[in-house]
């Protein structure tokens, strides 16, 4: 009676190399690395369920098991693998910086040090600050996203000595005509950390010139008091509308699932509840029952301890007609079991929160295009994110002898950005009455 092995590589302990063929790679499974030299894949074998990595370096293959059946984190064990064994093979520092590769050789055949492999040790340093809590999850994804589309593909398998100023100089020509100024900005933050480190480790002389650029804020569109009204009745008349009853179908709402394809009544309620209570988008889809209390004093205002964003953690006090938009909300929704402590305020039968807020913002859009409110008068497109302009710039034009330190802080921001990208839009003649205002003398 035979005994049968899973045949699988060396690094996997139940290895038996007793048959022919089953550790060729599967063609159809071989799949490159993106950044990396064209030599790094990973690939599927018959002896195995794991992905297998390989790559070629100086004449020889060196293979390893990943021991994942995901194809995105095989990806990244290649590229870990792939930087240990040429951390342990590289030339030295000196070698490095003196080194100049003919223009005839790939970038594949050069052993420097890529772009790629420092920007995964930066990615690596940048998780590690994030579960510290010194670096947001946000931030960390949208760096991951610029690196991934833009920065990779353009010079992931350069060595990082060959990313000079004429090559940032050439990127910023080049992306000025598709990103503002502040997201050109931001990529060359990103680009400035990978060659710190690469300059932390020996690998270049110096940090090369960075292109110089001018950064132009556009604040966000706030909608007037009459077009707030305007949205809100909107959105009241159209609850429980179809979407496509009215209007143009646009193709993002074929992204909506058909039992979420009613205008629902929480929309209406988060467009006040965001002007009365300075919140960003983002805590729509975070905000739950148990992160608010109403207070009842002097004055009546909602209390809400919000999870931290953007390192801010204080509690943001409401306007008092929070309070009652918050007391409908949750009537309506506690009569349907749905509105116990742990229960979200907004769309609470939808467990996927990203999909909850994806799902409000398309309905909001959509209630624009229908009060033609989308587009305001100095030509800012709005989103969601302008109710919260229009909340603190409501304050600012309406509100008696507030301070911008108290409003930042209540608004989880600073004054800085108050002043930048908010009170830019209020001008003297909107409070006339404040300039004209004489103290009493006694």
């Amino acid at each position: 009676m035979f005994k049968l092995f899973s045949l699988v590589p060396a690094n996997e302990p139940t290895y038996r190399p007793n048959s022919r063929g089953v550790t060729v790679p599967i063609p159809s499974t071989i799949t490159a690395v993106p950044g990396y030299p064209t030599t790094l894949v990973v690939f599927k074998i018959k002896a195995s369920r794991f992905w297998q990595i390989r790559f070629w370096h100086r004449g020889r293959m060196h293979k390893k098991s990943a021991r994942t059946l995901s194809l995105r984190l095989a990806q990244t064990r290649a590229k870990r693998f792939y930087e240990h064994f040429l951390a342990g093979h590289a030339p030295s520092p000196r070698n490095v910086l003196c080194t100049t590769p003919d223009r005839s050789t790939s970038p594949e055949s050069i052993s420097e040090p890529t772009f790629a492999m420092l920007a995964s040790q930066v990615m690596r340093s940048e998780q590690a600050r994030t579960e510290r809590g010194d670096f947001s999850r946000d931030s960390l994804r949208v760096m991951q996203n610029r690196l991934d589309t833009q920065l990779l593909p353009r010079w992931g398998r350069l060595p990082v000595t060959l990313v000079n100023y004429e090559r940032l100089q050439q990127f910023c020509d080049e992306m000025s005509s598709t990103l503002s100024s502040t997201s050109l900005s931001q990529y060359l933050v990103i680009v400035r950390k990978v060659l710190s480190h690469a300059l932390g480790l020996n690998l270049i002389a110096k940090l090369p010139e960075f292109p110089k650029i001018k950064i132009i804020t556009t604040p966000r569109g706030a909608f007037t008091p009459t077009e707030y009204v305007q949205l809100i009745r909107a959105a009241r008349r159209m609850t429980g509308v179809h979407y496509t009853n009215v209007g143009e179908v646009k193709q993002s709402f074929a992204l909506i699932r058909e039992a979420d394809q009613l205008l629902p009544p929480d929309l209406a309620w988060a467009i006040g509840f965001m002007v009365y209570s300075f919140i960003r988008p983002s805590d729509l889809k975070t905000l739950k029952h148990r992160h608010i209390e109403v207070v009842r004093k002097q004055q009546v205002y909602l209390r809400l301890t919000l999870p931290e964003t953007k390192r801010h953690h204080k509690p943001i006090v409401t306007l008092q007609p929070a309070v009652r938009i918050y007391e409908r909300l949750r009537q309506h929704h506690g009569s349907r079991g749905m509105a116990a402590s742990n229960d979200y305020l907004f769309l609470p039968h939808l467990r996927d929160r990203n999909y909850a807020r994806f799902v409000l913002s398309q309905y909001f859009g959509w209630l624009m295009d229908m009060t033609d409110t989308r587009i305001g008068p100095h030509g800012q497109r709005r989103s969601l994110y302008s109710l919260r302009h229009s909340s603190i710039t409501f304050r600012l034009l309406y509100g008696q002898g507030i301070d911008l330190l108290t409003l930042a802080r209540n608004a989880r921001t600073s004054v800085d950005v108050l002043s930048r990208h908010y009170a830019s839009t209020v001008n003297a003649e909107q409070n006339i009455a404040l300039l004209h205002s004489r103290r009493r003398l006694s």
